[in-house]
């Protein structure tokens, strides 16, 4: 991977990396690799900030310093380019910011050398329309959530897939999430965690009235479609938290697989199970 210019967002308010950044820029100003920063690090360095999307358009490489939502705001930034995106968890070990703060030099080290994997992690195109008329596009690394927004009655979501019925949930709302989404707010909805290589789409309802629906899990291929009902409630679409929307009665939202997919450096020093043992502390008592 030839790499000439890299970007760095830092997530905002987070006077404690100053040592982290000013390290970072040290260590590719001594290899004559241009940088470029944003408005976060610009207290640490003597660069100008770039604004955010500019930032995710020019550069061969982003580093991430901050956590899991940090790196999904820079995904959105990038929109359909793909450019390979390194996370530096500032944190705890994250699920998508995988490396940590005494682990980002030598995962750079890698990177330059060619010696990481990339991977290629699928995201979800979201399209709602209204009365046939498109009112918002997104595109989800996570997932994309319907649901109620106000204390309220339940809502009605009128679900099909491919062409066919699944069913009408009545719920809180449903979470449609990709491999990559199936450890956020999926999982804390009772949904599967899945490997992020795998090519399938989660349907994981919100508090459904009816016990028996259950997650349901579909084809990289399907196309999901659902008709809103808010029954005299406010319903709203959020996009990897990052994006949202307002619904109304009757409104659409049809979700399938994007052909936007992001491309994340996965750590070198740890595999996939050792992660999650980590963060989900699996096997203490």
């Amino acid at each position: 991977m030839k790499i000439r210019r890299v970007g760095v967002f830092l997530k905002h308010d987070q006077p404690q990396a100053a040592d982290t950044v000013r390290r970072l820029l040290k260590w590719m100003s001594e290899r004559d690799i241009k940088v470029m920063i944003d408005e976060g690090c610009a207290h640490w360095s003597d660069l100008s900030p770039t604004p955010d999307r500019e930032l995710a358009a020019a550069v061969d490489l982003i580093v991430v310093l901050g956590g899991d939502g940090t790196l999904l705001f820079v995904a959105h930034c990038a929109g359909t380019r793909r450019v390979p995106i390194l996370g530096v968890n500032l944190g705890t070990l994250g699920f998508l910011t995988e490396i940590n703060v005494e682990e980002m030099i030598p995962a750079l080290e890698r990177v330059i050398a060619g010696e990481v994997e990339i991977e290629s992690r699928m995201r979800l195109e979201v399209v709602a329309t209204r009365e046939g008329r498109e009112v918002g596009h997104f595109h989800a690394l996570n997932d994309a959530v319907i649901t109620k927004t106000a204390p309220s009655r339940m809502i009605r979501l009128e679900t099909v897939a491919d062409g066919v019925a699944v069913t009408t949930y009545h719920a809180d709302g449903l979470i449609v999430s990709t491999p990559t989404g199936s450890t956020a707010y999926s999982l804390s909805a009772g949904g599967p965690i899945l490997v992020p290589g795998t090519q399938v789409i989660v349907m994981t309802p919100i508090c459904p009235h009816a016990l028996t629906q259950r997650p349901v899990v579909l084809p990289e291929s399907s196309e999901i479609d659902v008709r809103v009902d808010a029954r005299g409630g406010e319903v709203g679409l959020t996009v990897d938290g990052q994006e949202s929307l307002d619904l109304q009665n009757g409104d659409r939202v049809l979700i399938r697989r994007s052909p936007h997919p992001v491309d994340i450096i996965s750590s070198p020093f740890r595999n996939r199970f050792e992660i999650l043992r980590a963060k989900l502390r699996w096997g203490e008592r």
